[in-house]
């Protein structure tokens, strides 16, 4: 595969949301030049102590506002986050009231994956000083697929797998919301990214950490202790299983995606969307008239389809699928990741409002748990020495100070190493 300048990598095995496929350009890049810049003031402090003070101020001003706000911004992506996968979510239930379609819903909202790269290239034409042309965006953006660019042996090996498993994956999610209430399929598919985690770990050889395991082993509880919670009826456990086997075909997807494509920029994962929803229209459109044609999903007439509930799922997907794979352009994956799983809590509000769920004490324990190891797997991977490096921060600034002169000495070491510290963990 031909290699880029800018790659990023597209699905990191647990620091990264539900099919996310990219991550920020140049991050590597700028927090060299902002690890540079705070080595280098510090190095001049003997000549100008005054000069240097001033320009290192500056600059974690200048950090710090950057950090605020794209944390801002994390709030906005976060509300947006949870709104859209939550009203998606709704929407479906409501849709399979009128029109109780599940394959022909998935075909349809996947059909709008056609919009990603005309979007990307709208968006190139307005920030991009050079501009190309779509024809020449587009064949760049085929590089992503190796030298000779989409080739038909290419379509089928890397991109046709990967709608499958796209397709597979919001089929058994929306399969799952006829057999169950929305908030024990949003909670059990937040057990998505402990399979990631396992998946990445034996497949992609990935760093092993107890902490990650523990919340794998948790959201194993969680699907055991949600399938108690209804004491094992075959409706509730067919439900679980479809939502599980969702979760587990959106984690195969993501670590595929790692293993066999590797990296993708902004242009080329809005390209292999485009593509996937291409594929999705001239070569499923079949099934959904099959399905007609046998009664499977039928309706009366065109006339009688819940479109607005159509558009309004479709919508909302598309809108969620943009925001996870592109939000991270403006700010963190973690707080995008807080999206997914606050959409548990909107769902249950809801449920609860509409009197379809019933909260016993073993559906709250499972859905928490299941919670709490989503929120685990979040965690970086070196959190423990920051905890650590915390502790002895906190430790250090309560001792005392023993005398003027070397107190005076020991704040302005001090200043500096924590100058220093906190710009390598901005750069973070």
């Amino acid at each position: 595969m031909k290699k880029h300048s800018a790659r990023v990598a597209p699905l990191s095995a647990c620091n990264s949301p539900v099919l996310t496929l990219t991550k920020v350009e140049g991050e590597d890049r700028a927090r060299e030049n902002v690890v540079g810049t705070t080595d280098s003031q510090s190095a001049g402090a003997s000549g100008a102590e005054s000069v240097s003070n001033r320009r290192r101020l500056h600059c974690c001003i200048r950090v710090t506002t950057v950090q605020i706000r794209k944390a801002l911004w994390g709030v906005a992506m976060v509300m947006c986050v949870c709104s859209s996968w939550a009203g998606s979510t709704q929407l479906a239930k409501l849709t399979f009231k009128q029109f109780d379609a599940p394959f022909t819903l998935t075909w349809f909202a996947t059909s709008w994956n056609c919009l990603f790269f005309p979007l990307y290239y709208i968006g190139h034409l307005c920030k991009s000083a050079e501009r190309q042309t779509p024809k020449q965006r587009f064949r760049e953006c085929c590089r992503f697929f190796g030298d000779d660019g989409l080739t038909p042996k290419v379509f089928f090996t890397k991109v046709a797998p990967f709608g499958l498993l796209w397709i597979l994956t919001n089929y058994l999610y929306l399969q799952a919301l006829r057999k169950i209430n929305t908030t024990d399929v949003s909670a059990l598919f937040c057990c998505n990214k402990a399979f990631v985690f396992l998946l990445s770990w034996i497949v992609l050889r990935d760093r092993f950490m107890g902490v990650r395991i523990v919340a794998a082993i948790l959201a194993i509880a969680g699907i055991v202790m949600m399938t108690y919670a209804d004491g094992f009826h075959s409706h509730s456990v067919i439900g679980i299983a479809l939502v599980v086997a969702s979760a587990s075909m959106s984690a195969l997807y993501k670590v595929l995606f790692k293993m066999v494509l590797g990296s993708a920029k902004f242009g080329e994962a809005a390209l292999f969307l485009s593509i996937v929803g291409s594929a999705n229209f001239v070569f499923i459109s079949f099934v959904p008239v099959i399905l007609y044609f046998t009664h499977v999903e039928y309706i009366g007439s065109l006339a009688d389809v819940p479109w607005a509930y159509f558009c309004g799922v479709a919508a909302l997907l598309f809108a969620f699928n943009v925001l996870v794979n592109f939000g991270i352009a403006i700010t963190y994956p973690t707080l995008i990741s807080l999206g997914i799983v606050l959409s548990v809590p909107v769902n249950a509000m809801v449920d609860l409002y509409t009197c379809e769920i019933n909260f016993n004490t073993v559906r709250l324990i499972a859905v928490l748990i299941i919670c709490l190891g989503f929120l685990m797997l979040l965690l970086p991977e070196d959190w423990d020495q920051c905890i650590i490096q915390l502790s002895t921060k906190l430790r250090k600034r309560d001792e005392p100070a023993e005398g003027n002169a070397e107190a005076g000495a020991t704040t302005g070491l001090n200043w500096r190493s924590r100058g220093r510290t906190s710009m390598s963990t901005f750069a973070h």
